[in-house]
């Protein structure tokens, strides 16, 4: 397939540059309207307790959870007749708005004391915007600027689930413009001292643009067949940025080999494909196989970034061996344009002995295991924090202090009675009559952290009726099903989080299915959890699969997962000592510290920096498999494969950490916790990992390092990956050894 892609791009080059371009350009033109597509929410598991309580809440009763607050703060009292009479008509108005229903307000009927704020200033006026995630995202947009303002003296701040639902994608929709703007400018910089000449430089940035570009094309496909994500975007973005960086950092390189190597254009690209652009197509699904794990989750918002992902890693790959090397052939010797300084050349022999990473694993590998004990011990020390990590859930936090909707919510904890809007639904299927409701609520009504229990029967507080049932509470009862609204005593999410537990401990009718916002919280977390071994144990089983095909060892894989796992653990700890302990927010940009860190950023920065991880490991251990295929000396192999690739594959990390520290400079929290926790696990990566425990691990393993029985050694033979032919040239003049052979290669460790 390579081969024939060399073909392509040697006949066809300005077909291929054309095509690609016209699909980027239609990607973006399809792109520029994909945040009206997505949502900003998915951080629930549809299929969970809470998920079955919402739908049933729905279909049988046609109710919906208020997503909409308007906070009115009269200066004279909200109970002063001027301000009653504007509170009543603002009701009324927003009443009458098209998708707007169940309007609750202070002024509406017998001024519920839990609407009235505790100074006498402020009330509430409580709907719901009605209909799937995209038409209340559009409905939002419309009544925000409406209401949000002064009316007939009145000062009204909206907020609600959907009103912060909305600006978190409009946020989100800055910070990656912002990002972009950033991390575009200074990559072009990084780029010319990594290539010397403009015209190179600009190459990796518009394979990069191709790729974000293209990704935004296909989002926008998949967002009209499933529900996606906001936070996809920043997965494209960062990505799509980094992955298309790498990948023709790698392809560029060994193209500028090839030809210093004495290969005329046309057989520098087609050997450049044989044997960079494998190890491109390996890496990319080495990095969408990660992601892939991300399916495994049932919460929208992470199976989102699971398909992000994994289309971002393989359309970069795409664009790397397919637009890159028709731009080189068609630039030929113009790819030196805009020379800004001439590196020094030297011979391959000297480069190889005499460079740093040569010289650097030469040392580590005379003193591996005080090196490897050092090294593996202060990694553990920067992870400890992470035995202490509280996992939550993202609420209105993760937006900054100036965000109306936050201020709204925080202007409500702390004048409103809030319990009565942290009120779970218990839904009872198919109840069989009055009495078994009764005696239900009643002992439902027991429980020391319940306030209240209304249903159909009536409200019921401390173990008995304490009103009978009206015409209010016949919303309680639907199409032979009745629900319960249990009233925590208090707000506070962990009293709530632990009354959900206790509800779903306590014997109930049968069928009962218990949900509100502190259920979804609760499931979410407890899926994060279930599914979390699931996902680890089959990218794991994919990584060891993939990394024996580049190396054709069983030691070697095993010993690249356990760096990474190191790797993620000192990052992971990192995190829990920045965003839950507190420490350096104001160095970073401020952010609110909750005391946890939402359940999903682990998981995901799993995925994405073990992804990323096996990428440079695969770039690295498929020079090192050549090198040793060449020579048969491990030692050698290892010293000559990082000199190699060493200064290329630090370049790719660092560019990628520019890219990724990019969007730590982000409004939401989350998206910071990803520009900073990348950004760590790949540098950790690309220095302690790749510099010091590598080397010393594969010199401890000695001659085991390379073993693989005779079955498996087949098996590779055929199918695994290979970066040189064989063949002796300007390159490799070291004639191929016996190494081929695998276990029975002479072996100089």
């Amino acid at each position: 397939m390579l081969e024939t892609l060399a073909g392509l791009a040697l006949r066809r080059r300005r077909a291929v540059v054309v095509v690609a371009l016209l699909l980027a350009v239609l990607g973006g033109a399809a792109g520029s309207t994909l945040f009206t597509k997505l949502t900003a929410g998915g951080f629930d598991d549809p299929r969970a307790e809470s998920g079955r309580a919402a739908s049933a809440l729905t279909a049988d009763f046609g109710h919906a959870q208020s997503n909409l607050t308007l906070l009115v703060t009269a200066p004279g009292g909200v109970d002063e007749p001027a301000a009653s009479a504007a509170g009543a008509s603002l009701g009324a108005e927003l009443a009458d708005e098209p998708q707007v229903a169940d309007v609750i307000s202070y002024w509406g009927g017998d001024r519920a004391p839990q609407l009235r704020g505790a100074g006498g200033d402020k009330a509430l006026i409580l709907a719901t915007i009605t209909g799937d995630e995209t038409e209340v995202e559009a409905r939002v947009k419309e009544l925000l600027p409406r209401y949000q303002g002064t009316h007939d003296g009145l000062e009204v701040k909206v907020g609600g689930y959907a009103p912060l639902q909305h600006e978190i994608i409009d946020q989100g929709q800055k910070d990656a413009t912002k990002g972009e703007m950033i991390a575009f400018p200074v990559t072009l910089v990084l780029l010319v001292f990594v290539f010397g000449s403009l015209v190179a430089a600009a190459l990796p940035l518009v394979v990069a643009l191709v790729t974000v570009l293209l990704c935004m094309g296909f989002m926008w496909i998949l967002a009209s067949l499933t529900s996606l994500s906001s936070l996809s975007v920043s997965v494209i973005t960062l990505l799509g940025l980094g992955l298309a960086i790498d990948y023709s950092l790698l392809i560029v390189n060994r193209y500028r080999e090839q030809l210093r190597a004495g290969h005329d254009e046309g057989e520098a690209v087609r050997g450049t494909l044989r044997s960079a652009g494998r190890t491109v197509v390996f890496s990319a699904v080495t990095v969408a196989v990660a992601l892939a794990g991300l399916a495994w989750f049932p919460l929208p918002a992470v199976r989102s970034m699971a398909y992000a992902g994994v289309a971002t890693a393989l359309l970069a790959a795409l664009a790397s061996v397919t637009l890159l090397p028709a731009l080189l052939v068609a630039l030929g010797p113009r790819i030196e344009k805009g020379r800004v300084f001439r590196r020094r050349e030297r011979p391959v022999t000297v480069e190889l002995e005499n460079g740093f990473w040569h010289r650097l694993a030469t040392v580590v590998m005379r003193r591996p295991l005080p090196i490897a004990t050092l090294v593996t011990a202060f990694l553990l020390l920067l992870g400890a924090p992470f035995l202490g990590i509280n996992l939550g859930m993202p609420d209105e936090r993760t937006l900054p202090e100036s965000s109306m909707a936050r201020q709204v919510v925080t202007e409500i904890r702390a004048e409103f009675d809030t319990s009565e809007q942290s009120a779970l639904q218990v839904v009872v299927p198919g109840a069989r009559g009055n009495g078994e409701v009764d005696s239900y609520a009643t002992e439902l009504s027991r429980m020391p952290d319940v306030a209240r229990v209304d249903t159909a029967t009536g409200s019921y507080a401390d173990g008995a009726r304490a009103s009978s049932a009206s015409e209010a509470h016949q919303r309680f009862r639907g199409d032979g099903s009745v629900f319960l609204s249990v009233t925590p005593a208090s707000a506070d999410a962990d009293l709530t989080a632990g009354l959900v537990r206790e509800i779903r401990g306590a014997p109930a009718p049968s069928g009962t299915l218990v949900g509100g916002t502190a259920a979804v919280n609760e499931d979410a977390t407890s899926s994060m959890i279930h599914w979390l071994p699931y996902a680890l144990v089959s990218v794991v089983l994919a990584m060891l699969v993939l990394l024996f095909l580049v190396t054709g060892s069983v030691l070697v894989p095993f010993i690249a997962v356990l760096l990474s796992a190191l790797s993620l653990t000192a990052t992971f700890g990192a995190l829990v000592w920045i965003f839950q302990d507190g420490h350096l927010a104001g160095l970073l940009g401020g952010f609110t510290v909750t005391g946890d860190i939402a359940a999903t950023v682990p998981v995901m920065l799993f995925a994405l920096s073990f992804g990323l991880a096996m990428d440079y490991q695969i770039f690295l251990l498929a020079r090192i498999r050549e090198e040793y295929e060449i020579t048969g000396d491990g030692s050698a192999a290892v010293a000559r494969g990082l000199e190699r690739i060493g200064r290329i594959v630090t370049a790719a990390a660092v560019l990628i950490s520019v890219v990724f520290l990019a969007f730590a400079v982000s409004d939401i929290t989350l998206s910071k916790a990803y520009g900073i926790g990348l950004p760590l696990a790949v540098l950790m990566d690309a220095t302690l990992i790749r510099g010091l425990l590598l080397p010393a691990l594969m010199r401890l393993g000695g001659r085991a390092t390379w073993w693989a029985p005779a079955p498996l050694r087949r098996v590779h033979a055929r199918f695994g990956l290979k970066e040189y032919d064989g063949a002796p040239d300007a390159e490799h003049p070291v004639p191929v050894t016996a190494a081929r052979a695998g276990v029975s290669a002479p072996d100089r460790m």
